[in-house]
């Protein structure tokens, strides 16, 4: 177990903010986690759970305990079933899947950051989300330290929702997570551009590690490396409106692309509003809107946390004015 007093977390955000916390944690098995738990509970301070820090925004110094897990386990457990250590790095766990013969978390390739907190934030793209691959995870819960098995059902997963950033919040240090994949694979190709990029390969019916190339690549071009310019991927989650707000603006913008979610609501990529709300390239300073997609706020080098929360805030009255839609981050902003 590493404990570390007046921590520099430059290394643990993707935004490359530089702050530093009181008290740096990071547990490597589960009895270091049940540790860590003792030390909570006894503490008056303050505590942030952290991951690989791919979803995070530091405004400041945090005053308190940073935890983090550095379990590194993974094993296939049964035929389709994989185990996994909560501090594995997420894109990792889908290599491994992918040498066993095990299917389903392709369109989920090069998302940032650990497994642990994939359960957390229900990450997704593509038409993909983790809470169709997660049966269960263990957890420590942290005010009696004891191993809890948290089945998916439980977790109440909604797009990028989950009871551990609501009710749940602070309550369990998450140790690992059971995945149930499968020997089958079936190829989701329908969100996004994914087709037509295949098509453009010569591809018509990809292999598993075609279509996770694909995607790789696509997310490649999309997105800006976290090491050359500091970023979280995307920073706003989509919105999802009703039916008549989507016919409202529909009947103003016949090209707007949009998701079905169900027979009365309608998803809207943010970045398409950011878009059109002319932000896309845009900077403030040492923020701004990355040139290639406008979903994704950048530090061009120097940026505070208070000048991207200053950005995000300019972004959200620009499209709640043109649109009459909140958008909210997806990042969480400490």
């Amino acid at each position: 177990m590493r404990d570390i007093q007046n921590y520099n977390l430059l290394h643990h955000n993707t935004f490359g903010i530089n702050a530093t916390c009181r008290r740096f944690i990071e547990y490597a098995t589960t009895e270091e986690a049940q540790q860590v738990a003792q030390i909570l509970s006894a503490s008056n301070d303050p505590f942030l759970i952290i991951g690989g820090g791919s979803n995070l925004l530091l405004t400041g110094d945090y005053e308190g305990i940073v935890v983090r897990s550095a379990i590194q386990y993974i094993a296939q457990i049964d035929e389709i079933r994989v185990r996994c250590g909560s501090g594995y790095e997420w894109d990792k766990f889908i290599d491994f899947c992918l040498s066993k013969q095990l299917y389903g978390a392709e369109n989920l390739s090069l998302i940032p950051g650990d497994v642990g907190a994939s359960a957390v934030q229900n990450i997704g793209a593509y038409g993909a989300e983790v809470q169709e691959l997660i049966e269960e995870i263990e957890a420590v819960e942290i005010h009696s330290g004891k191993i809890q098995i948290l089945k998916n059902a439980e977790c109440a997963y909604a797009y990028r929702q989950s009871r551990f950033k609501n009710e749940w919040k602070n309550r369990y240090l998450i140790t690992h997570v059971t995945f149930r994949l499968s020997k089958t694979f079936t190829p989701k190709l329908d969100y996004g551009n994914i087709t037509t990029r295949l098509v453009q390969q010569g591809i018509a019916q990809p292999t598993a590690e075609e279509l996770r190339q694909t995607i790789i690549n696509i997310r490649n071009e999309k997105l800006p490396d976290p090491k050359t310019l500091g970023n979280a991927g995307s920073f706003f989650m989509n919105p999802i409106v009703d039916i008549e707000k989507y016919a409202e603006l529909a009947a103003q913008y016949s090209n707007m692309p949009h998701y079905v979610v169900n027979e009365k609501q309608m998803k809207i990529p943010a970045g398409w509003l950011i878009e059109q709300c002319g932000w896309k390239g845009r900077r403030m300073g040492e923020a701004g809107v990355y040139e290639k997609q406008s979903l994704v706020l950048v530090n061009y080098g120097q940026a505070t946390g208070q000048d991207i929360v200053r950005l995000c805030k300019a972004i959200q009255a620009d499209v709640i004015q043109k649109f009459g839609i909140d958008i909210h981050p997806e990042v969480n902003i400490i």
